[in-house]
């Protein structure tokens, strides 16, 4: 007999986005679900290495609890500031193969709301301050904000396998251990939900006519932004190591005409996040299995390691820790929504948005690893919460990175912390609706959600009341 879980709201995916969900929803006293297919929460930030927040406007609420939670165990987190860059030398001494990003002890939490696109690199790369943190204790601290509700039950190692849905709403999932997940309202995090059931999704670059987008290209195509496969080195205890290597690995790029530059961010402890810039292509990925890509990712790290004890000395005194277990994707297929945030969004920026409904702000730049990113990028602009509002039905949102956004606009604003502030936004949603005894998220306002956004940052007001569009 299939055992039947019935909640207030259902959140699937327990990334950056779905954990901020259900801790909004959780904390405003709603029954609530999270949906994990791996073991462990954090998503990209956890298992695929992406350990590190960059600079960003607007990683405010929950973003910043999190930091606060973290840092307040010695050596789980820290900001770091770029110490050495190959785009300036004078910042390069010695030699670096890419960005190198250490720990800066008087830097603060609000030091990292400033991405700083300077027009001079030397003075944008000397203020830019970001997050790193060991993912063992995200794992750690994502779970105890969640159980501490007492009114989230997450489901980790379980999986969406059908959805049901009829007269545009969701109404529950059947998972891989054979239970059944019935809720009033769904956040879909990952996008599994959406593609199973009859939203239309989007994957590889917009046409230039599809959102007007002056930097689009003329036709679509299935050209992505690159994967990356993280890894972690460790000092040597005794001096210089004497590592094996793989026999097949050589000492040449094999898979491009050199090998690309990483970013290497230290750990308070003292090791290193590796993040090469990127590691394989998006198509070439989307194009092999899961388990194919996993193996090329790992032959790659091994070839680019050899690469980096070869040519810089100083990576003689470090060994290969570990190889993250994911790949670290950038971006994948995204939800048609009510509105489409685009290049032209970005462009015109905050001060002239005309959007009532903004929930959250972003000022990165469009970011396309692989592809020539557009010239024009960097001010500040906000999301309107129509990006999360599916247009095929009316009991879900879509957050994270799956969100209503154009392959252009999403190279921007896919960053960990502003999909955490979205994923915020969708469980305030969830609170307004339920509060105001509506049915669904079509009958709140947009811009009563933003509202509470700014003015309610752990709750919604008792006042709030139910807006029809």
């Amino acid at each position: 007999m299939t055992k039947t879980i019935h909640t207030s709201v259902a959140v699937i995916g327990g990334g950056s986005a779905g954990f901020a969900a259900a801790l909004r929803a959780g904390r405003a006293g709603l029954n609530t679900v999270l949906v994990e297919r791996e073991a462990q929460l954090g998503g990209t930030s956890n298992l695929a290495g992406v350990n590190c927040y960059e600079p960003v406007k607007g990683a405010i609420g929950i973003a910043s609890e999190l930091f606060e939670r973290l840092s307040a165990h010695p050596n789980e987190c820290g900001i770091y500031r770029i110490n050495r860059h190959f785009c300036v030398p004078e910042m390069n001494v010695p030699p670096f193969p890419g960005c190198e990003q250490t720990i800066d002890p008087n830097a603060t939490y609000s030091d990292t709301l400033r991405s700083w696109q300077e027009t001079d690199l030397r003075t944008q790369f000397s203020r830019r301050r970001g997050i790193v943190f060991e993912p063992e204790a995200l794992q750690r601290v994502m779970s105890e904000m969640l159980k501490e509700t007492g009114h989230c039950q997450v489901l980790t190692n379980s999986a969406v396998s059908e959805v049901e849905y009829a007269n545009r709403r969701i109404d529950a999932v059947l998972l891989n251990n054979g239970c059944r997940l019935n809720a009033d309202l769904w956040i879909d995090c990952c996008g599994v939900v959406a593609q199973k059931s009859k939203c239309r999704c989007l994957f590889g670059r917009d046409s230039r006519a599809e959102f007007n987008e002056p930097d689009a290209p003329e036709v679509p195509d299935r050209r992505l932004n690159g994967v990356s496969r993280l890894f972690r080195l460790t000092p040597c205890k005794n001096g210089e190591c004497d590592e094996a290597f793989p026999a097949d690995i050589p000492t040449e790029c094999y898979w491009s005409a050199n090998y690309p530059p990483m970013v290497a961010t230290y750990y308070p402890n003292g090791d290193i996040n590796c993040n090469m810039l990127p590691t394989m292509s998006g198509e070439e990925y989307f194009n092999m299995t899961e388990a194919e890509a996993l193996i090329e990712t790992e032959r790659r790290v091994w070839s680019y390691w050899r690469f980096l004890r070869l040519n810089y000395p100083e990576f003689r005194y470090f060994r290969l820790h570990s190889i993250f277990p994911r790949i670290g994707l950038r971006e994948g297929m995204r939800v048609e929504c009510r509105y489409m945030l685009n290049e032209n969004d970005i462009i015109s920026g905050l001060d002239n948005c005309r959007h009532r409904d903004i929930i959250a702000q972003c000022d990165h730049p469009m970011d396309l690893h692989g592809i020539a990113a557009p010239s024009h990028s960097g001010g500040v602009y906000g999301i309107p919460f129509r990006s999360l509002c599916p247009v095929a039905f009316d009991n879900m949102l879509a957050a994270g990175r799956i969100a209503g956004f154009s392959a252009l606009a999403a190279s921007s604003c896919r960053l960990s912390r502003t999909m955490m502030r979205l994923g915020e936004a969708a469980g305030a949603a969830a609170v307004l609706v339920q509060r105001a005894n509506c049915r669904d998220f079509s009958e709140i306002d947009g811009a009563a959600v933003a509202v509470s956004m700014n003015e309610y940052p752990n709750g919604i007001s008792k006042n709030s009341r139910c807006i029809k569009n």
